[in-house]
Protein backbone atom coordinates (compact mmCIF):
# COMPACT_ATOMS: atom_id res chain seq x y z
CA UNK A 1 0.00 0.00 0.00
CA UNK A 2 2.86 2.34 0.68
CA UNK A 3 4.18 2.15 -2.89
CA UNK A 4 0.82 3.03 -4.43
CA UNK A 5 0.66 6.13 -2.25
CA UNK A 6 4.07 7.14 -3.53
CA UNK A 7 2.91 6.60 -7.12
CA UNK A 8 -0.09 8.89 -6.65
CA UNK A 9 2.14 11.49 -5.02
CA UNK A 10 4.56 11.30 -7.95
CA UNK A 11 1.73 11.59 -10.47
CA UNK A 12 0.40 14.66 -8.67
CA UNK A 13 3.86 16.18 -8.73
CA UNK A 14 4.08 15.67 -12.51
CA UNK A 15 0.69 17.33 -13.02
CA UNK A 16 1.69 20.24 -10.79
CA UNK A 17 4.94 20.63 -12.74
CA UNK A 18 3.07 20.61 -16.07
CA UNK A 19 0.66 23.31 -14.86
CA UNK A 20 3.37 25.51 -13.40
CA UNK A 21 5.61 25.37 -16.47
CA UNK A 22 2.73 25.23 -18.95
CA UNK A 23 4.02 21.98 -20.37
CA UNK A 24 0.63 20.43 -21.01
CA UNK A 25 2.10 18.05 -23.57
CA UNK A 26 3.55 16.05 -20.66
CA UNK A 27 0.14 14.97 -19.36
CA UNK A 28 -0.85 12.78 -22.39
CA UNK A 29 2.68 11.36 -22.43
CA UNK A 30 2.40 10.33 -18.78
CA UNK A 31 -1.05 8.85 -19.35
CA UNK A 32 0.14 6.79 -22.31
CA UNK A 33 3.17 5.52 -20.37
CA UNK A 34 0.86 4.51 -17.54
CA UNK A 35 -1.45 2.64 -19.90
CA UNK A 36 1.51 0.88 -21.55
CA UNK A 37 2.85 -0.14 -18.16
CA UNK A 38 -0.54 -1.50 -17.13
CA UNK A 39 -0.86 -3.51 -20.35
CA UNK A 40 2.59 -5.03 -19.84
CA UNK A 41 1.86 -6.02 -16.24
CA UNK A 42 -1.61 -7.36 -17.08
CA UNK A 43 -0.22 -9.31 -20.04
CA UNK A 44 2.41 -11.00 -17.94
CA UNK A 45 -0.08 -12.09 -15.32
CA UNK A 46 -2.53 -13.40 -17.93
CA UNK A 47 0.05 -15.37 -19.93
CA UNK A 48 -0.17 -18.62 -17.91
CA UNK A 49 -3.94 -18.63 -18.33
CA UNK A 50 -3.67 -18.21 -22.09
CA UNK A 51 -1.16 -21.06 -22.41
CA UNK A 52 -3.65 -23.50 -20.92
CA UNK A 53 -6.24 -22.60 -23.57
CA UNK A 54 -3.97 -23.50 -26.46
Amino acid sequence: MRRSGYGFKLLGEFVRFAREHRAYWLIPLIVMLGIAGFVIVAGQSAAPLLYTLF
